[in-house]
């Protein structure tokens, strides 16, 4: 029996980007609703290319083939804060990873949500040489536990990286959790993004699937 592995942070008030205002109450309108305030790279996130003015679709434009397919973990232990992620990072998957496949970078960062100064400024990073590796390799998405894949205070780092991988139409995974749920190293996974218009990313809900 295939078993489903949840990787998503759960939205709550308070969170970076998130708010809630009351739209309807059961006493004075007959049902309860919430108008949700929600800022596009929210918890768990997919960026599209516009996130960093680069051409390609826009959130809503992907397929669920695209935001789909199977996906190595990175298992990257004992994690230090600014941990620089290679190519030599990979280990063994450099040289059995296969083009449209994905790359999950497991570092246990998730846990650091709510300590902003962990999990925000001294996040672990993909290098811009794995980034073009990444393009060479013909890799379809990469999904982290932090909130970006660069250095977030490092203006050039950010987009050299997002860039990069954007122009060759590689999605980004943001804010990804509960990867140490995961017990294989491989597993089919899923980043399914709000379908909004036009939209620079969207929160989405991403599991991974063991068979």
């Amino acid at each position: 029996m295939p078993r489903y592995i949840d990787l998503t942070l759960t939205l709550r008030e308070g969170m970076r980007g998130v708010s809630y205002d009351c739209a309807k109450e059961i006493e004075r309108d007959g049902w309860n609703a919430r108008t949700l305030n929600l800022y596009s790279h929210a918890g768990t996130h997919m960026d599209a290319p516009c996130h960093f003015a680069v051409d390609g679709p826009t959130i809503d434009e992907y397929t669920i083939e695209e935001l789909s397919g199977p996906a190595w973990i990175v298992d990257i232990p004992d994690c230090p804060p600014a941990f620089l992620i290679t190519v030599e990072t990979l280990g063994s998957i450099r040289e059995r990873i296969l083009p449209d496949e994905i790359l999950l970078f497991r570092t246990g960062w998730s846990r650091f949500v709510a300590d902003a100064a962990m999990y925000r400024d001294a996040l672990p990073r993909i290098s811009l040489e794995l980034a073009e590796w990444c393009v060479a390799k013909k890799v379809k998405m990469i999904g982290v536990e932090p909130p970006s894949i660069a250095d977030v205070n490092n203006r050039s780092e950010l987009q050299a990286v997002h860039r990069t991988l954007l122009k060759s139409n590689i999605r980004i995974v943001e804010g990804l959790a509960h990867l140490d749920r995961i017990a294989k190293e491989k597993v089919t996974f899923f980043s399914l993004p709000l379908k909004i218009h036009q939209g620079d990313g969207a929160p989405c809900r991403a599991f991974a699937i063991e068979e």
